[in-house]
């Protein structure tokens, strides 16, 4: 077991599900894996992209997605990987494919950084997340399909609403500018995770 938790760096997300037994936390954050959470998350990122793809390719720009695609890969397996990723306790993990409620399958790139992000990185995430969403805007209004347009940012909208709402209110990645974690619920798990809680100059 204690190897184990050294290879986790301590992190008791990756610890055995019986170490949650009398947890207080359990069942208020989402500090466990859950495939439910994660169809969630797609479901709800689909609600958008679907829309946006559709009309893309109706309105004759569907080659320009193939760039959209480019830059999703290189936004979230490089980019948000590290500005946002590595700093969750999901990235503390062994091995080197991220298992997580959000990424689940990406190839873990950097290191795991237990310090909360830094000014710049969050940032760096609102102009990637803007480039992201925004990404097949103009070339619907180009297309002159103003519906799908219409209909892929309601999806954009529900998707921010609801990930914040019930999501981002559990989430464990408590740096993360979405984040909306109680302080009571932060504190007590980087009281429980001690290389967490020293970096982030918390006693613990």
């Amino acid at each position: 077991m204690a190897e184990r938790e050294i290879r986790h760096h301590g992190i008791c997300t990756w610890q055995p599900a019986s170490a949650c037994e009398g947890c207080p936390l359990s069942g208020r954050l989402k500090c466990r894996f859950d495939w439910g959470a994660l169809l969630h998350f797609i479901a709800l990122f689909f609600g958008f992209a679907i829309p946006a793809i559709i009309g893309a390719i109706q309105g004759g720009y569907g080659w320009y997605l193939l760039g959209w695609a480019a830059y999703s890969l290189i936004f979230f397996e490089l980019w948000e990987g590290r500005i946002l990723c590595s700093h969750c306790p999901y990235y503390a993990e062994d091995g080197r494919v991220l298992h997580c409620i959000a990424n689940y399958g990406l190839f873990k790139v950097w290191r795991f950084h237990p310090e909360p992000m830094s000014k710049a990185e969050k940032a760096q995430l609102w102009v990637g997340l803007s480039i992201l969403m925004g990404f097949p805007f103009p070339f619907l209004l180009l297309g002159r399909q103003f519906a799908w347009a219409l209909v892929s940012l309601w999806g954009a909208g529900l998707f921010f609403w609801t990930l914040r709402r019930y999501t981002c209110s559990q989430c464990v990645n408590f740096s993360c500018p979405l984040n909306t974690v109680p302080q009571e619920l932060v504190d007590e798990y980087l009281r429980r995770n001690p290389v967490m809680g020293k970096a982030w100059g918390k006693a613990v």
